[in-house]
Formats: structure tokens, sequence, C-alpha cells
């Protein structure tokens, strides 16, 4: 594996990187960003998917900023930005950020793990072999997760855990969970709490996916009973895992803003046009939609401007930060404003659920219309989000502890 420097010329990177995608990126894939959220929903990757898969895998850069030493690409942050810009400018995808692996737990094992845990973990996240799904969400521990009451008790030569999670998305198809546990129950209510990766391959551990209106989901109740969690399962420090849980949830956020270059979606002036009525200039004949319709596309571009602005001030252009929070808020917002425009242009070919009066594009917007409701929601709601910006950016009081 090439070691790239940051002192080597970015032009001269691009265009390695260019030759080696036009070489290694499969052309019956190009322009199919769809391919990617198949393998987010638990599809197993097959053919041209797997060779794809495989030869990112082994480049590293499926997950371009990682250490080389753990298998990842060792690029700077300006490195992998090219490397973002030449895969979209040829229609491809990253196919190794579904799940958690990539997005969250293996950045937080980076931050917090031993050495050992390092080399045991990250390999096979990079590589695409193993799935990993978050613990945290419980039934009376939402929003307010420092209540947590899942617990690990210490059994001499190993951790027996007991409870129950919910919101656990992709844990029917994970190998591995990175869990928040109650170690302590003595200890106040932020304290005592530790993390722990748990392997998910036993019978004492059950999985039942939870429906969602939009039809297809990837959330679960997870369900510890009397589970296993060997002795070096512990990451970070015992009964410290607050902090640990914190790191995860910034390194999620960053994750949902919008970061992931690659084939764009159809421009809303396209949709607009086939669908609407318009003016003797070519314009959207309603004033008020257009108008609307201005305002989102302004947004859009913002947010990508800033987003853009917080890659290039951040040292390592991937790190989380608390800039997350403002940057989740607004892919958010510009993610469910298009939704609820693209169902109002399409009008009443904007209401199909199947049938053969609707196209598929036509189904899968309005399906992606109702699962977008969740973002508001997953990674910390927009209030939580709302919180961390006034107290840890905008500096106001802080008098509690917020995840």
């Amino acid at each position: 594996m090439a070691d790239f420097g940051i002192e080597q010329g970015l032009e001269e990177f691009r265009a390695q990187a260019r030759a080696w995608l036009e070489e290694n990126f499969p052309a019956s894939l190009r322009g199919k960003p769809g391919v990617a959220a198949a393998l987010m929903e638990g599809e197993k990757p097959q053919g041209d998917v797997l060779l794809w898969m495989n030869r990112m895998g082994e480049k590293g850069w499926g997950t371009p900023t990682w250490p080389a030493e753990y298998g990842g690409g060792g690029l700077s942050g300006q490195q992998a930005r090219v490397l973002q810009q030449e895969m979209a400018k040829i229609g491809a995808f990253n196919p190794l950020t579904f799940g958690m692996g990539v997005t969250m737990v293996g950045p937080t094992i980076l931050d917090y793990g031993t050495e050992e845990q390092k080399r045991k973990h990250i390999p096979p996240i990079v590589r695409g072999e193993i799935r990993w799904c978050v613990g945290y969400s419980e039934p009376n521990a939402g929003s307010d997760l420092a209540s947590l009451q899942t617990k690990a008790v210490d059994a001499g030569d190993h951790w027996t855990i007991t409870g129950q999670k919910t919101w656990t998305s992709g844990a029917q198809h994970s190998q591995w969970c990175g869990a928040l546990v109650r170690t302590d129950s003595k200890a106040k209510k932020h304290d005592g709490i530790t993390f722990m990766l748990i392997d998910m391959q036993q019978d004492a551990i059950e999985t039942r996916p939870i429906a969602l209106i939009a039809g297809a989901s990837p959330f679960c109740e997870t369900f510890f009973n009397d589970a296993r969690a060997e002795k070096d399962a512990v990451l970070g420090e015992l009964n410290v895992g607050w902090t640990v849980g914190k790191r995860l949830l910034q390194h999620e956020r960053a994750s949902q803003t919008g970061a992931a270059n690659g084939p764009r979606a159809t421009p809303m002036q396209d949709i607009a046009k086939r669908y609407l009525e318009l003016d003797a200039d070519g314009r959207i004949a309603d004033t008020d939609l257009r108008t609307r319709l201005t305002q989102h596309l302004m947004d859009a571009q913002i947010h990508r401007l800033t987003l853009a602005r917080a890659a290039a001030e951040s040292k390592g252009a991937s790190g989380a930060t608390n800039a997350a929070s403002v940057l989740k808020n607004s892919a958010t917002n510009v993610a469910q404003t298009r939704a609820e425009l693209t169902l109002e242009i399409m009008g009443y070919q904007g209401l199909g659920w199947e049938g053969e009066a609707f196209s598929k594009d036509e189904i899968e917007s309005v399906r992606s219309w109702l699962g977008g409701k969740a973002m508001s929601i997953y990674g910390g709601s927009a209030e939580i989000q709302n919180n961390i910006i006034s107290k840890r950016i905008l500096g106001l009081p802080d008098n509690t502890q917020s995840t």
C-alpha cells in the first residue's frame, strides 16, 4: 500500500487516484448510489459490488484517513477530499460506509482503544468484513440517555450483560455492538457507565426488527439475556464510558452532515420541469413555490459551503467536533425540505405507495419523505443539538449534562 505524505502534491495524487479509479471501479456500478443504500439495509455484497468492496478495502480508501498501520488509507484530509471529488466525477461510491463500523465505532476505537483492540477490530472494519451496531437508547432512556439501566456485572473472567436496547440500527445484521452499560449502580447518573465491545453472535442476545411507516426499517429492539462480554471488552476506562459515548455521538453527527460526496441527486429544477406548469420565460408559474424552491436551493448551497469551510479549518478534516451539531441540524433541514418540496411538485404523483400508476422514482420519493422524518431524532434530536450549540459553541449557561 502506497503511503502518500501530506507533502506530496495534490495534483500528483489526483492523477494517481483518477488512474486507480478508472482501472478498478466496475463500469457496471457507475452512477448507482442506490447500491450503497441497499448495503445499508443489510443486503449482502456480491458480484461487482463485492469486487469493488474488496478492492477499496485492500487499498484502504474506504477509510481514507485512517492509519495505514491498521489497514486504512493513511491519507491527509486534503487528499481524502480529492479522492471524493474524483469518485464523484465518475459516478463512484464508497462501498464501505454502510453501518456503524466506519462512521462511529471504528473512529471511537481509534480514539480510545488499546493497541490490542485496534489491531483486533479496525482491520476487519476497513475491509468490510464485520458489521457493527450501537447500543445506546433504551425504552426509558432516549434523549435522557444517562438514565440507561442495561447493566454489566463482573463475573470473574468475563462480564454478564442484562437489559434491553432499542433503535439499534442494523442489529439483526451485525456481528458486534458498541454499547453503553451501567457498571456501578451506586454512582451518580453520568458516572458508573462503561462503553463495551460486545460480540453479537451468541444465543443470549435477541434482536427484533421495528417496522416504520416508510416500510423498510433498519431499527431493532435488542435484548441482552445474561449475554457475555470478555474482560478486555471495555473501551476506555471502567465507569467513565459517558465520555467515550459522547465522542461516538460526535462521530455519528459528523457522518450525518452530508459530508460524503457521491453522485448527485436529480436537480430540483429538473423535477420541477417534469411536473409543473412553466411561464413564457421557462420559470415555475407558481410564484410562491418558486420562491420557496429558490430559498431551499440557497440553503443547500450554504450548507455545502459551510461543510467545506469546516473541513478546511479542521486539523485532520475528519475529526468530529461540536460543529457537527450545527451541520447535522442543517443537513436535516435541507434534506427534509427537499423531500417536502419534491412531493408538492409531483402533485398527485407524490401520493404513490405502490401500483403501476406510479414510477419507481415516485414511489421512492414518497418512502424517502416518510423515512426522512427520523432525521430529526436519530443521532441526537434537533433539540439536543440546539442545546449543544448553545452551551458549547455560544457559551450560554450550562446547568445540565447533555449528550
